[in-house]
């Protein structure tokens, strides 16, 4: 497809505030044109009033928007290099699927309309339903004719706005490798709002994960998943274990703490505090039970035990009455049953140290997912 010009995404302290509170808190952000990134976060964290000011569907309060050289702030929507793909697809049932992505070309006069909607329909494997309506296509195939209708405009920036959340698990789970496949042949710049890890690590280039209005931590997702910055990230991104610590010593790039009672040791640069007291953080999933592995070991008892097919998640009690869960691939062993004493192990390389200011809870998922608009926020 034709090169799209345009430039990277400029967020330049971009405030929005409505009556009872701030949405979006002096943001500071620049997204590579032809990346994929995602806004990450809880309900209510910001990401979808970010992404409206970028469409052009929110005025921020305060804050640019650029398009590489261009400020787009005040840009009013149908002039803006955007395009944006909802949960909820939005196709024209009375249209066929050619008519559908044709739509926004032929109100534009474009030249060549079938050359480039059958360009874009072969991208998204979808040409032999061209004269099918919507209703006649599943879920999936819904969804990509509107992603077709998005890019055969070439916009300069793609937003998708909880682009698969109307899908069931095994399907958006392809359609996540299907929509990476499509931006890294079109090369577009798309933005994504989500509220999903497993969606934004899976896709993304680079994540920013929002909380309150503001970035918690921007960066690829290994980055953020092994070596998160706040308890929120750790929490929010996948699971953490997090029990309280005090430092005993550093030296030699080791760090040696007391943990109720326990020492544990970790590299010096995977402590992001220098304070004293710090929360020593370790995922489920590095855990190793009954084996000797690295410095990092503890006796407890199992509590819980809940077998998910690929996997059993554990809970163990510590001596210190704190439950740590613990993730084992079902590779034939045994399976542990609550009351079961068992010792814990780690390495320290797997083991994070993180500021013990913050709350442990922070970033622990709630029931709502969805992000309200707010009230005095256009629909």
């Amino acid at each position: 497809m034709a090169e799209t010009v345009g430039g990277d995404l400029h967020l330049r302290s971009l405030t929005k505030q409505f009556a009872t509170f701030t949405a979006v808190d002096d943001l500071d952000l620049t997204i590579p044109q032809g990346s994929f990134f995602a806004l990450l976060g809880p309900s209510g964290c910001g990401k979808t009033t970010t992404l409206r000011m970028v469409a052009g569907l929110e005025v921020p309060t305060a804050g640019q928007i650029l398009i590489g050289d261009d400020d787009i702030t005040d840009t009013k929507p149908y002039r803006r290099p955007v395009n944006t793909v909802f949960q909820n697809y939005a196709l024209f049932p009375h249209l066929d699927i050619f008519e559908n992505v044709a739509f926004g070309l032929r109100r534009r006069g474009s030249k060549d309309v079938k050359a480039k909607v059958d360009e874009v329909l072969e991208l998204i494997e979808l040409a032999h339903l061209a004269r099918r309506k919507p209703t006649q296509l599943s879920g999936g195939q819904q969804q990509r004719v509107a992603l077709a209708r998005a890019i055969v405009n070439r916009p300069s920036v793609l937003l998708l706005d909880e682009p698969l959340g109307a899908l069931d698990l095994k399907l958006r789970r392809q359609m996540q490798l299907e929509l990476k496949r499509i931006q890294t042949e079109v090369g577009l710049t798309f933005v994504h709002v989500t509220h999903d890890q497993e969606e934004a690590m899976t896709m993304a280039d680079t994540i920013a994960v929002m909380n309150n209005g503001r970035i918690e931590q921007l960066g690829d997702p290994a980055t953020l998943y092994e070596n998160p910055v706040t308890t929120f990230v750790a929490n929010f991104l996948g699971q953490s274990n997090l029990v309280r610590a005090r430092v005993t010593s550093r030296s030699g790039g080791e760090l040696v703490v007391d943990a109720q009672g326990t020492t544990f040791t970790m590299p010096v640069r995977r402590c992001v505090s220098q304070s004293e007291d710090i929360w020593v953080g370790v995922r489920p999933e590095k855990i190793q039970v009954n084996t000797s592995v690295g410095a990092n070991a503890v006796k407890g008892t199992v509590t819980d035990t809940s077998y998910i097919g690929v996997s059993t998640q554990y809970l163990v009690r510590m001596p210190w009455d704190q439950e740590l869960t613990v993730v084992r691939q079902n590779d034939g062993a045994a399976i542990l049953r609550p009351g079961q004493s068992v010792e814990l192990s780690w390495e320290p390389d797997h083991t994070f140290g993180l500021d013990a200011s913050q709350d442990a809870n922070a970033g622990v998922e709630r029931e709502e997912d969805d992000e309200p608009v707010p009230a005095g926020a256009t629909s």
